[in-house]
């Protein structure tokens, strides 16, 4: 199978200064400041020193389907220019394409043509903005719906979207999300199988959902998927509850995480992702930042300190969950039974 690349040369630096070794290169996702206009956000995010943006398409951030489309874009590539930051594209709005119910439709349902053209139009946006990827996922599989004919639906959908991808000329991170047909690493290789290892369907990896339900320890998903690594997001997490958490709130190791990064040579964004805390989105990003970059100075330290890594220890999967969400957040059960999940 061919190797997807692992996304092109960061943009010039906006006005904030950076270390000269800055590395890797860390965005924050738009689904976390929700309550900001996007041009406040990534006006707040080039400030404090990020280097990109993981751009939610949604009815408050670049509405894929509000009139005038084409002219928001361009306005939206010139800001990006101007400040200096990459961005990929996140399609998981909740309610863009259906006011009632969460993420509907999806690639599973009886009727996808939504989500199809939600994605097609991603696709072409992502494009436009000289985006480093795409990033979609699969879905909760329906009720009403067979487990065979989910996954067929799934590949058919996932088909029409790696043609758009492949006519544009843009990489798609599919990721796998805990509680959705398709949520670990396994899944999406069997996915890639299916779509004859196209090589524009990379992986969108989401480092605290290899903590919440991988059987491989954190750093060990990054180096088992690296040359397939088209977008990564941060966060930390507990074993066997979906829930995204601040840094230092879970249990993961970050330094070890970023040395693999490091040692797979990923230079696509590696963008937080806390889409629950927008209440308090700028002092959120900017300790965020702080900690990420102390532990990329700590991977460094370890790098040039240890001899090159060997296999890490498997990470037994856990009987049940390890933590409970607490009880006044909204939770969704995953239908595998794997982990409390919350999306």
């Amino acid at each position: 199978m061919s190797a997807v690349p692992t996304g092109p040369a960061p943009r010039p630096g906006p006005a904030a200064e950076r270390p000269v070794d800055a590395s890797p290169r860390f965005g924050y996702g738009t689904n976390g400041f929700a309550n900001h206009r996007l041009d406040d956000a990534l006006a707040v995010l080039a400030d404090l020193g990020y280097q990109g943006v993981a751009l939610t398409l949604d009815h408050d951030h670049l509405d894929p389907f509000a009139p005038g489309l084409p002219h928001r874009v361009a306005a939206l590539r010139r800001r990006l220019d101007a400040l200096g930051l990459g961005v990929m594209i996140e399609t998981g709005a909740r309610y863009l394409l259906d006011p009632w119910h969460k993420h509907a439709p999806t690639l599973l349902h009886d009727d996808p043509t939504r989500r199809v053209e939600f994605l097609r139009r991603a696709v072409r946006i992502g494009a436009d903005l000289g985006a480093e990827a795409v990033s979609f996922w699969a879905g909760v599989r329906p009720e009403a719906v067979a487990p065979r004919a989910a996954w067929d639906r799934l590949v058919a959908g996932c088909a029409t979207v790696v043609d758009a991808a492949d006519r544009a000329g843009v990489l798609l991170g599919f990721e796998p999300e805990p509680g959705m047909l398709v949520e670990d690493i396994a899944g999406w290789r069997r996915l890639r199988a299916a779509l004859d290892g196209a090589p524009c369907f990379g992986i969108t990896l989401d480092i605290g959902h290899c903590r919440c339900l991988e059987p491989q320890p954190v750093d060990r998903c990054v180096r088992d998927v690296a040359e397939h690594l088209v977008n990564v997001q941060i966060d930390d997490m507990r074993r066997g509850v979906h829930e995204h958490l601040e840094f230092g709130e879970g249990e993961i190791d970050f330094p070890p995480v970023l040395r693999a990064l490091d040692d797979a040579d990923y230079r696509g964004l590696v963008a937080v992702e806390l889409p629950r805390h927008s209440h308090a989105a700028p002092a959120v990003a900017a300790r965020s930042l702080e900690f990420l970059r102390a532990a990329a100075a700590r991977a460094r330290t370890l790098s040039a300190e240890a001899d090159p890594p060997g296999p890490s220890p498997a990470v037994p999967t856990p009987a049940g969950p390890v933590a409970a969400v607490p009880s006044s957040a909204p939770t969704d059960v995953s239908p595998t039974g794997t982990a409390p999940v919350r999306m």
